[in-house]
């Protein structure tokens, strides 16, 4: 994935659903956080993330914020969702950064949801599409019989 033609596509019940950049999502108020990403399998890895949370995010796209899941595509064909209180959560972040350099593609590159309450499954990566909405929208894992919560 080339960065200087990356473009993130919305739907769903978002207000404002045209693509952006990683220039444009790159502008927007960054954060960063020390959280240990827990996998199914059973490892774990502590690191450091940078971006955006996600309720700024959704708040700046004109997300339902009433509506019941956010979803997510990613450029390896992977599909995860969430439910809303997950999205708008304080430690989910939008993420553009790993050890305060720009994602490696082993990590996510262009981006990657970093969400330290859910197994890292629920964290997808190479994100091309979100998407809000009302109907069940699964998960690549989920739809194979792994638990669609996943998490605390």
């Amino acid at each position: 994935m080339i960065a200087a033609t990356y473009k993130l596509e919305l739907g769903g019940l978002i207000r404002e659903k045209a693509p952006w950049t990683l220039e444009k999502l790159y502008a927007l108020p960054q954060t960063s956080q020390i959280t240990r990403h827990i996998c199914v399998e059973g490892w774990s890895a502590i690191g450091k993330w940078g971006g955006v949370t996600f309720k700024t995010f959704l708040e700046r796209v004109g997300a339902d914020l009433t509506a019941k899941y956010v979803g997510f595509k990613c450029a390896d064909d992977y599909y995860s969702s969430i439910d809303m209180a997950t999205a708008l959560h304080p430690q989910t972040l939008l993420t553009f950064k790993f050890a305060d350099q720009i994602l490696p593609v082993a990590y996510g590159f262009p981006m990657k949801m970093r969400i330290p309450t859910k197994l890292g499954f629920k964290n997808p990566k190479h994100i091309t599409a979100i998407f809000v909405t009302n109907d069940y929208p699964g998960g690549y894992w989920e739809d194979q019989g792994y638990n669609w919560f996943s998490g605390s």
